[in-house]
């Protein structure tokens, strides 16, 4: 089976493109609990001899909503919050049914509930899922106009559908360990996909521009899967699956595998361009190195020890290789003889923690040396924030916004006015500014546009086949979440389609006019929820992205101090990889943040960002190699090298801080710093490559190439540099 999987690349792209089955996993959830809450309700209403379609839509919105909703951060409070969620939508029901014969009871209890839900989520995510449930309970049931009569019958529907919300997530399915081992095992399949590549791109003598833009987009998502199973890493999973492993030594293999790929990817072009892959050696050991670890199954029991084992003897070959290239230079050794040491450096790394992984595997209870790593806590930042906090903000937005949805939802709409006041509240969720805003109401709008013509046409054809109606409505259902993350303009299609096939259902036939009518409330609920978001109280994109960046430069500041540090005493440099998965996280949000920017009608204005982001992104890059590809033991060098560290540490942290000034105030507040002498000190004074001890001139290697970067940023920013 594993030789067919590595036969066929785009069965190895599919089985990897969804990290851990996050999205199919809770989207199948999502889906497999609102059918069988619907049709619970409905087989038990039959037995009753009551009209079942009523009661089964609210309970397939609480078994929907109860697995959808709930964002707590620890299991417990998510079962909390699953059980809650029955109160808060039958409140929901009673409130809305009792208050449905004044319009604007219900207006008014509609943006309370949004209110609420914004401004208490500073407590918590829990107030906002209920908020949430609470909504769209009061949304149904205003329409529904119950009786008190019927009110059991709603009660018995929110219950069976909670109650298979709790099962799906925390009995059938349990998330937390499972999702886990799905993630690693995605991520080596990423891994060995892009290993592939790699052993291709060494053998082919020529350049193949297809495959080389194959490799890059590989190792992009090899990063983000890396980012994913680091967000996944508890102590508490580790153990219910790898009895003996930490989540430190997790997390680092985890880091060197993609830094080694990564660093492979960039180091080829390299090589090949410096003709060193014309050493047929060179060339036979790198596959080698490769496809040795591309074989080793690290996390499996069964495991062939002899995988690793030949790891190392071939790294060793490779390491002997390196040196004598290093012993024929007199003087110093061309630059591409680096790029093969930090190759085999980190090739060394993932062979040794994959080496740890098994030892831990086989002697469980010899591991309790991590504890108190595992037992520490990160310090929150209690700092308070000048001004309303941005849920309080949000709250107000919602409040005005919400008023002015409802008065235009009854100018456009008069049999249903909340329909503005809906998409409203759902534009609103998650965009904290204005250009997030803009970005998502466009997107709502384009794909409830393209939507309801689909809908319209599928609902046209299958009119009257109840059967494959609620089929159909089922698929764009689980489609709808299972691209949520995708594509949200996707997500608005699906849901779209959906409501067509339930008005079918519901009304017995559909119009174009009423899909057309859903679709211009769509269009005034994102326009009311921009014009908000962009006169009471904005949070101007810009802000949002400049915050980002100067977050991610003091982040940058401390780490390469911490680096500097280990130089000067032993430490244990590896431990550092939970703060460069941090920069990798910051990197995204500010990909995240400028997207809005990049795609909106300003960026025309903001052309320099994207060279920004790409400087950031080398930033990234070159920091995360300090730790990847370091090899330092103890380091012995001259007193003229140890004045040195002290004044790259204090030029580094002057340019961090000019940077982030400039970028805070737009104001030029001094000149950045050249590290060249500094960099000729350390060449001159240093140990050399031949004299057995830590070689200095490679582990600050990236300190120069970050210090570089930085000196171009403030180049374009305007600064002026010195030596």
């Amino acid at each position: 089976m594993k030789q067919f999987l590595y036969r066929s690349y785009w069965l190895r792209r599919l089985l990897a493109s969804d990290p851990g089955r996050k999205r199919l996993n809770q989207a199948g959830k999502a889906t497999i609990s609102l059918i069988s809450s619907v049709f619970t309700t409905t087989l038990i209403l039959n037995l009753l001899g009551l009209e079942p379609l009523l009661p089964s839509i609210i309970s397939g919105i609480a078994g929907l909503m109860g697995i959808m909703v709930v964002m707590d951060d620890t299991k417990e409070k998510k079962q909390v919050t699953t059980l809650l969620l029955a109160l808060s939508a039958g409140c929901g029901v009673t409130l809305g049914s009792l208050l449905a014969w004044n319009a604007v009871l219900v207006s008014a209890l509609m943006i309370a509930i949004i209110f609420s839900g914004f401004y208490f989520s500073r407590y918590g995510s829990r107030y906002f899922s209920l908020g949430m449930i609470g909504f769209f309970t009061v949304y149904f049931s205003s329409f529904l106009k119950l009786s008190p009569a019927q009110f059991p019958l709603f009660y018995l529907a929110i219950a069976i559908g909670i109650i298979y919300a709790y099962l799906y997530n925390f009995v059938i399915f349990k998330d937390s360990v499972q999702l886990l081992k799905r993630s690693m095992r995605s991520f080596h399949r990423q891994a060995n996909l892009t290993f592939q590549l790699l052993i291709e791109i060494i053998q082919d003598p020529e350049t193949n521009e297809s495959r080389r833009r194959k490799l890059e987009y590989n190792v992009r998502k090899l990063r983000e899967y890396a980012n994913n199973v680091s967000t996944d890493l508890s102590a508490q999973d580790i153990k219910g699956i790898w009895p003996g492993l930490t989540a430190k030594q997790l997390k680092l293999y985890v880091f060197d595998t993609a830094m080694f790929v990564m660093t492979l990817a960039d180091s080829l072009q390299k090589l090949k361009k410096d003709d060193a892959l014309e050493m047929a050696e060179l060339r036979k050991l790198l596959v080698q190195v490769i496809s040795t670890l591309q074989a080793a199954e690290v996390l499996d029991q069964d495991y062939k020890e002899k995988n690793l084992a030949e790891a190392e003897s071939v790294i060793r070959s490779l390491q002997s290789f390196i040196n004598d290239l290093f012993n024929k230079q007199s003087s110093r050794p061309e630059g591409w003889i680096y790029l093969l040491r930090r190759i085999e450096a980190i090739a060394s790394h993932v062979t040794e923690g994959a080496l740890r992984i098994q030892y831990s595997l086989q002697a469980i209870d010899v591991q309790h040396a991590d504890a108190e790593d595992e037992a520490e806590e990160d310090e929150e930042d209690d700092k308070e924030e000048k001004g309303l906090k941005p849920t309080t903000k949000k709250a107000i937005q919602s409040l005005i916004a919400g008023t002015i949805a409802i008065i235009v939802g009854y100018l456009i709409s008069p049999i249903q006015p909340y329909w503005v006041l809906l998409t409203t509240f759902i534009v609103q969720l998650g965009t904290e500014t204005v250009g997030r805003t803009y970005l998502k109401g466009l997107e709502r709008s384009v794909g409830t546009l393209i939507g309801a013509i689909i809908g319209f046409i599928l609902a046209t054809l299958v009119s009257g086949n109840s059967t494959l109606e609620v089929i159909l409505l089922f698929s764009v259902i689980f489609l709808a979440f299972y691209l949520l993350t995708v594509s949200y303009t996707i997500m608005s299609l699906f849901i779209t389609m959906l409501i067509a096939f339930m008005y079918d259902l519901i009304l017995g036939g559909i119009s174009m006019e009423l899909l057309g009518a859903r679709v211009m409330d769509t269009i005034a609920g994102g326009a009311i929820a921009l014009g908000v978001s962009a006169f009471i109280y904005p949070t101007k994109t810009m802000d949002k992205v400049s915050e980002a960046f100067t977050d991610y430069l003091n982040e940058l500041d401390s780490y390469v101090k911490r680096y500097i540090h280990s130089l000067k005493q032993p430490t244990g440099v590896k431990d550092m990889a939970d703060i460069a998965f941090e920069l990798d996280g910051k990197i995204q949000t500010i990909e995240d943040e400028s997207r809005p920017v990049l795609q909106g009608p300003g960026a025309r204005k903001y052309s320099g960002l994207p060279r920004w982001i790409t400087i950031f992104t080398a930033i990234n890059y070159y920091a995360k190699h300090l730790v990847a590809s370091s090899y330092q033991k103890n380091f012995h060098y001259p007193k003229e090298v140890s004045s040195v560290f002290l004044t790259v540490e204090e030029k580094f942290t002057h340019n961090i801080q000019v940077l982030t000034e400039m970028i805070e105030t737009d104001e030029w507040t001094g000149t950045m710093h050249d590290l060249q002498e500094e960099r000729e000190k350390i060449e001159r004074f240093a140990p050399g490559h031949q004299d057995n001890q830590g070689d200095l001139v490679h582990h600050l290697y990236y300190i120069w190439k970050i210090n570089q970067s930085l000196l171009m940023l403030g180049h374009h920013m305007g600064i002026d540099s010195e030596k």
